[in-house]
């Protein structure tokens, strides 16, 4: 039983103790410029493809939503009569 608990320890040990760390570099201050750079365009849109594709997707489900909604308080307010 005890050798299981050392066993254990030494593992969480490992995982959480680590010398071997990857170097990441710092893309921070590239990121600023282009977000940073005053060309007309809008802050939600500087990231390129993606964040427009993420923009239009959401906007899309916003509208999409809304219609939904109407359509629910449209049929709630006016009930379908039972023969």
């Amino acid at each position: 039983m005890y050798r299981h608990i050392l066993a254990l320890q030494q593992v969480s040990r490992r995982t959480f103790v680590s010398t071997a760390r990857r170097q990441v570099e710092n893309k921070v201050p590239e990121k600023q410029k282009v977000f940073q750079e005053d060309n007309g365009m809008p802050v939600h849109l500087k990231g390129g493809t993606s964040d427009a594709l993420l923009y239009r997707t959401t906007m899309a489900l916003t509208i999409l939503g809304a219609g939904y909604v109407v359509y629910e308080l449209v049929k709630a307010a006016f009930p379908q009569k039972k023969n």
